[in-house]
């Protein structure tokens, strides 16, 4: 179920509110029975939510929860040495990966193991099946990355002891499986919600805000992200020989765009969602496409993801505490997993080593270089073109496709006036948009609406404007059918 569909917008939504209202209402002799009820009724809730995809997903789900929650239950109350609480943490999230594993990357394997078996060279280009082995393919869960990462860091943490155990299933598995951030995040830590879970206040000033990031979210996704959806779909489709420089660089500036306001957005309501059930979940985006060095991108691009690589792979590697060998070292293993992370394909893993190696180069020579620079534009432009480059092999289906659409970035003087047939003028209006409100926009008068947001005009003339996304938004719904979401598929 998306966010951005009607029967969410019009049915879910306002029935779980309406709920958890009238729980908030209902007389009950102690405070902790209230919230005990809460929590059951937006367990049940999101239990809901995401069985709309199918029974299948929300066994896998549950399973995970199980897993997860008996890892953390044994290791802080039935084992007493710490080689035994080691050995089970090592159980628990072998059975995470193993889960992880099944569902999102046995398919890529049959592959390699079929084109293996038959003798033929494994073309990184060509991952398609050859039906030797006759296995069925496997359905990839909705968002089984994300809750996979949120349980498995609950049981780490109480192994270290940086968050309680939870003695209770339900509070847990609200943790876990929670509507808002359950299929695409942000990556939530049990130790930063930990006692909303169990004591949390609903505020109308919560709830106003929480609308506030709904709407704003919601005119992302539908107002901008589809628009730049539809032209960079249609552009990364043709054939080779029809893809212009122009028509290359119109491609991947929409799906550079496109990707941003659709995660972004879906992050935004996420935690306007959770704001209206009291809940307070960390920022996941911090304008990445004005950062001036790649480092600085990955400390504003998915914060919630690169927050959990450090601090569950790379701190424990070493981080940058050892040699400088290990430390890049460190940073290539990082980013290999995170492009693993986003999918079973060898594009994920050339976009991930593309950012480790970059990585590598900033901190041994390029970063100083970029530091130094007096001339700050041009460090954001070359990060937004090294960006840029690695949404084409992000956004390609094959490594051989990746390669010839970057080499079409840099073919021009053949037919160039045909890149008109993909401009409109709502593409230019929501290119002008998406251009200014993707951090310029904010960085030069962020200060300005910081220091009239308190001003009763400003918060009259703010509360129009959400209606008026709002409206909007629905609107484009309701006229149209292309509602993709690409973080979906990880």
């Amino acid at each position: 179920m998306l966010f951005s569909s009607m029967i969410f917008l019009w049915v879910f939504l306002p029935a779980v509110l309406i709920g958890n209202r009238i729980l908030s209402l209902v007389p009950f002799s102690d405070p902790e029975k209230r919230i005990r009820a809460k929590n059951l009724f937006l367990l049940v809730c999101s239990l809901v939510f995401y069985a709309w995809g199918g029974l299948y997903y929300l066994l896998i789900m549950l399973t995970s929860i199980g897993v997860n929650f008996a890892g953390g239950y044994w290791i802080a109350h039935k084992f007493t040495y710490k080689r035994t609480k080691k050995a089970c943490l090592v159980t628990v999230i072998a059975a995470d990966l193993a889960l992880l594993f099944i569902f999102k990357y046995f398919n890529m394997t049959v592959v390699v193991i079929e084109k293996l078996m038959q003798g033929r060279r494994l073309h990184l280009f060509d991952m398609q099946g050859t039906g030797a082995l006759g296995l069925p393919e496997i359905v990839l869960p909705i968002g089984i990355s994300f809750f996979t990462f949120q349980a498995m860091s609950y049981v780490v943490d109480v192994y270290r002891g940086d968050a309680p155990v939870q003695d209770r299933i339900i509070p847990f598995a609200l943790y876990v499986s929670f509507f808002p951030q359950l299929i695409a995040g942000p990556i939530v830590r049990y130790k930063d919600v930990a006692s909303q879970i169990e004591n949390r206040e609903e505020k109308r000033s919560l709830m106003l805000l929480g609308i506030r990031r709904f709407c704003y979210g919601l005119g992302k996704k539908v107002l901008l992200a589809n628009v730049f959806a539809e032209t960079a779909d249609r552009i990364f489709a043709l054939e080779s020989t029809q893809q212009t420089g122009l028509i290359a660089w119109l491609g991947i500036i929409c799906y550079t765009l496109q990707i941003y306001y659709d995660f972004s957005g879906y992050s935004d309501m996420a935690i306007g969602l959770g704001r209206m059930f009291g809940f307070r979940f960390l920022e996941n985006f911090d304008y990445p496409y004005i950062a001036k060095s790649i480092r600085e991108f990955w400390r504003r691009w998915h914060i919630s993801l690169s927050t959990w690589f450090r601090e569950y792979v790379y701190i424990p590697l070493g981080g940058s505490r050892c040699s400088l060998f290990r430390t890049c070292l460190n940073l290539l293993i990082v980013f290999l997993l995170t492009g693993f992370w986003h999918g079973a394909n060898f594009t994920f893993i050339a976009w991930g080593l593309y950012y480790g190696v970059l990585l590598v180069m900033e901190r041994l020579f390029l970063g100083k270089l970029l530091d130094k620079n007096p001339l700050k534009f041009l460090n954001r432009i070359y990060v937004i073109f090294i960006v840029m480059i690695g949404w084409v092999f992000f956004r390609a289906d094959t490594i051989g496709q990746a390669l010839s659409y970057t080499a079409g970035l840099f073919r021009f003087g053949e037919n160039g006036w045909t890149i008109l047939s993909y401009i409109d003028g709502k593409l230019i209006l929501m290119l002008a948009l998406g251009l200014l409100l993707c951090g310029p926009l904010q960085q030069f008068c962020g200060a300005w609406i910081e220091k009239h947001r308190s001003n009763r005009r400003f918060q009259n003339a703010d509360f129009v404007f959400q209606m008026l996304l709002l409206i909007l938004s629905i609107i484009s719904l309701v006229g149209g059918t292309y509602n993709p979401f690409i973080y979906f598929q990880f």
